[in-house]
């Protein structure tokens, strides 16, 4: 209930945003996590071939995302996200009707590319309606989020009990009701004509060294994240010898998102600026890669999920909210659109490195995580300290009502 009074206190379009968000999470989790297997068993592609449709996906999305940004500062956001979601929903109905690779790699790629569209435009007008309440939008936004994905793979899983077929036309249907409902009530905001050229813009974003020695310095956060899908399940199943048990994890996680990200946010903005947060996030996540080496056991395990929940609950609504200050706001969008080509790029070199360091000691992939963690942390309190993160506009108060 105090979630959802929260969400009145915000204006139609973030509240509309909040709710596409929720559905964006929910269409593409009750996809995605069965597509290999229906690309590997029910079509009988080859490991190569799934491995190359799953890869193009990724690889329209992370670096194709300062194209999104931009398009969000001179087409408009709004805009944008319509045209994101549309090319979703032509991805995933593809994927229905889609046999043969070439069909499947043109909706992976279409996929792809709408996330690269809708993913940093949803944040940049996210940031402009939120105004002075940016953490708070993001940290409602990743409630609605995180309910989405647990929402998703629940529906996937009933869905499959038909085929495949049912489960790729459902999520496109998803996507379509977005697009018309983004089309229908989100309102269209005046952008005005930009001065000069896409390169030059991104020549100013690119050559700013405070905000490229930010977004290094928080690549932790991602990599971290990552692991809720390759090292913590495996730990879950290699303590516990069941398949099970890494439905644990993400019920722990999801768990700890819903009922704790409000709570820690609004409750740290009262002790400080949002900075002074910052490196506390990946400090806390690296002690959940430390616990499991002194417990062991899915003990141990399910601790370390919930410590890494708490870090990245704790930074990831600040550093969202902290990242239009670094720029001009008509260059909202391709700020964001840069921070997330550096983090899921930087996120997907961490994962190939714990990956590697999985096959050789216990503790190697552990220590690992940690101390990417930490060094992210060090890295975030030097900025902190030596006055090199900008400082955003005050938070207004939150309205009675929603306290």
């Amino acid at each position: 209930m105090r979630t959802l009074r929260l969400v009145r206190t915000f204006p139609l379009p973030v509240r509309l945003l909040l709710v596409n968000q929720l559905g964006v999470n929910t269409g593409f989790y009750l996809l995605v996590p069965y597509l290999a297997g229906h690309l590997r068993h029910d079509l009988g592609h080859s490991a190569l071939a799934v491995g190359a449709v799953l890869g193009l996906r990724n690889l329209s999305q992370q670096g194709l995302f300062i194209l999104g940004g931009s398009a969000a500062d001179r087409l408009g956001a709004r805009r944008v996200i319509i045209a994101g979601c549309a090319l979703r929903t032509a991805g995933f109905g593809l994927f229905a009707f889609g046999d043969s690779l070439t069909l499947l790699l043109a909706a992976s790629a279409l996929s792809g590319l709408a996330g690269a569209l809708f993913n940093p435009a949803v944040r940049t007008y996210l940031a402009h309606e939120a105004a002075g309440r940016k953490a708070e939008a993001f940290a409602l936004f990743n409630v609605f989020a995180t309910t989405g994905a647990l929402a998703g793979p629940l529906l996937g899983t009933a869905l499959l009990l038909v085929d495949f077929r049912a489960a790729a036309l459902t999520a496109a249907g998803v996507f379509a009701l977005l697009t018309a409902a983004q089309a229908a009530a989100l309102p269209e905001r005046a952008v005005p004509p930009p001065p000069r050229g896409v390169l030059a813009d991104w020549r100013e974003v690119a050559g700013d060294r405070r905000f490229l020695a930010f977004a290094f310095a928080a690549v932790g956060l991602f990599g971290l994240e990552n692991q809720l899908y390759l090292l913590l399940p495996d730990a879950a199943r290699r303590a516990t010898g069941w398949e099970g048990a890494v439905s644990l994890v993400f019920l722990t996680s999801t768990l700890a998102n819903l009922t704790l990200q409000l709570r820690v946010t609004t409750g740290l903005q009262r002790h400080g600026p949002p900075a002074r947060w910052l490196p506390a996030g990946p400090a806390v996540a690296a002690t959940g890669f430390l616990l499991p080496l002194v417990l062991p056991g899915l003990p141990g395990v399910l601790g370390g999920v919930l410590l890494l929940q708490l870090g990245l609950m704790t930074a990831q609504p600040f550093v969202l909210a902290l990242i239009p200050a670094f720029g001009r706001p008509d260059l909202t969008g391709t700020y964001y659109g840069l921070y997330y080509v550096v983090a899921g790029s930087a996120a997907a070199l961490g994962s190939t490195a714990v990956g590697h360091a999985m096959d050789g000691a216990a503790a190697a992939p552990w220590l690992l995580c940690a101390g990417l963690g930490l060094g992210s942390a060090a890295a975030l309190t030097r900025l902190y300290r030596t006055g090199r993160l900008p400082v955003p506009a005050p938070a207004r108060p939150l309205p009675s009502e929603a306290r």
